[in-house]
């Protein structure tokens, strides 16, 4: 047995992201893959929030990050959560789980590392390291610290400490190499002298990120971490930082996701417009949506299959089936799992979605007010149903239709849009009044879609276009619409006569 299979009764996954803004689709990524894994192997999936930048925090972040997350359908096992007010709070037997309020136990370590000399004090300014930077680039070598204060005296600390001279702490990279096996890319091995010493407590008294992490992912028994490509370069230090610690055996599984890339292959930028998890939200995509086409970015599930429920993500992902390369972020494929995501749903399902969505448009006002004594539900639903064949997301509803939502007066139609190839005038007529007599001698009863659709093509024979295309422009006023058949059946009866008459009246003049 493995030791990854040895692990699967304890695993433990954390999702960590900082509370700056909204939750990226790369964020989202990291949160569905942690999720999955942890479901797959009835593990925990744990929030922790990473608020130790305290310069870049926006108020009202982690409530946002935690809104979306529940709106994915990302279930959170430990860490922190809303309550039912609304406010956060946190459960776990490993708390905090908010960086922020684990100072003490960073600083803790910090010291531990320090008197073991594995860390050192830097008074550099940030001046000095500017300058240091530059003048290490006009040179062709990677930016690094120089180590100018590694072997200050403890006098000389202990002097510049009482004047009050600001200082981090640096860990000092040990001499040799450090290698880990990714579960993605397989071994990676560098050179620690290719390593800078990286700070780990910062002037303020917060730990950076590389500490941070690692201390976290310890005392909370993390036993994978998940985390995008771009911090490949960081584990060996946070490998480094487990040895030094003496955690080694401790030490989680690392599993690196090739990033989220733009139509230029590169790596998506928050700067690139709408890339939040909340943006993706008021569009109007479906949450199983989002999650299909964001699992699809990175893993391939060597099937046929395209569309997935998230049950069935959680049944079929396996980090073996994950891409070493980049996945491109698509938005014509993201419309198109939409699509066929709303093309799944109940009507009942769709009309509670959509109509939050309908209720922000001028012309659904409108008609709401003006249709109070109908079932507006009914109507809806009968609307959706029509629809959702063409439904890329929610914000659609209506927008290709507003017939739906129109009177008949409104409805505006010269002879030329009604006319089917070389009709004439009196053609139109004649074709309107036989789809009005067939129309008006179906029950209210047996107003269905396919009776209608029966009724009609047995009335027109084989001259289907010389009936249905007139018929069509003047109920919905459009060149392109769903079938006359489909556009009568939500109408009613009584609208769609109306709408006939008031295009046969247009041929009073003619007679």
């Amino acid at each position: 047995m493995s030791d990854l299979e040895k692990k699967k009764k304890e695993i433990r996954v954390r999702f960590a992201p900082s509370p700056t803004g909204e939750l990226h689709i790369g964020g989202l990524r990291t949160a569905l893959t942690d999720f999955l894994f942890a479901q797959q192997n009835k593990g925990k999936f744990i929030l922790r929030i990473e608020d130790t930048d305290q310069k870049r925090l926006v108020k009202g972040s982690i409530k946002r990050i935690i809104h979306s997350l529940e709106w994915s359908g990302i279930k959170i096992d430990e860490g922190v959560f809303l309550n039912q007010k609304g406010e956060i709070i946190q459960k776990g037997k490993f708390g905090p789980y908010i960086q922020s309020q684990r100072l003490k136990i960073y600083q803790k370590y910090v010291e531990k590392l320090l008197q073991e000399g594995k860390a050192y004090r830097c008074f550099c300014s940030a001046q000095r390291l500017e300058k240091m930077r530059k003048e290490q680039l006009a040179q062709g070598e990677a930016p690094h610290y120089d180590r100018k204060c590694l072997n200050l005296t403890q006098k000389e600390i202990d002097e510049k400490i009482q004047k009050g001279e600001k200082y981090v702490v640096r860990f000092k990279i040990p001499s040799g190499k450090t290698s880990f096996n990714d579960l993605v890319y397989g071994k990676i091995e560098v050179k620690n002298e290719t390593l800078d010493d990286q700070v780990i407590l910062k002037s303020d008294g917060f730990p950076t990120y590389h500490l941070a992490s690692v201390v976290d992912d310890y005392l909370m028994k993390i036993t994978h971490v998940f985390r995008g490509a771009e911090w490949i370069s960081s584990t060996p230090k946070h490998i480094l930082l487990y040895q030094a610690l003496g955690w080694e055996k401790s030490q989680p599984y690392f599993c690196h996701m090739p990033n989220i890339l733009n139509k230029n292959k590169r790596k998506l930028s928050k700067r690139e417009g709408s890339v939040s998890v909340q943006d993706f939200k008021q569009q109007g995509y479906p949450a199983e949506a989002l999650i299909n086409f964001i699992a699809l970015l990175g893993w391939n599930p060597k099937t046929e299959q395209e569309i997935f429920t998230l049950k069935e993500l959680i049944e079929q992902f396996d980090i073996k089936k994950m891409n070493k390369s980049g996945g491109i972020f698509d938005l014509d494929r993201l419309n198109w799992i939409s699509a066929q995501h709303i093309k799944r749903m109940s009507v009942e399902k769709l009309y509670g979605l959509a109509l939050p969505f309908l209720e922000k448009k001028n012309f659904f006002q409108e008609w709401k007010e003006k249709n109070k004594f109908i079932n507006q539900e009914e109507y809806l639903k009968k609307v959706l149903e029509v629809e959702k064949e063409r439904l890329e997301k929610f914000t659609d509803v209506g927008e290709k239709n507003k017939f739906f939502f129109q009177e008949s007066g409104t409805i505006k139609i010269s002879f030329d849009e009604m006319r089917w190839k070389k009709q004439t005038n009196q053609d139109i007529q004649k074709n309107l009044k036989k789809a009005y007599n067939t129309l008006y001698n179906i029950s209210k009863n047996n107003w269905t879609r396919a009776n209608i659709e029966k009724e009609l093509l047995k009335t027109a024979q084989e001259k289907r276009g010389e009936l249905l295309f007139p018929l069509r422009a003047v109920l919905t006023g459009q060149k392109y619409s769903p079938s006359p058949f489909e556009v009568a059946w939500v109408l009613g009866k009584k609208e769609t006569l109306s709408r006939i008459n008031r295009a046969l009246d247009l041929f009073k003049n003619l007679d």
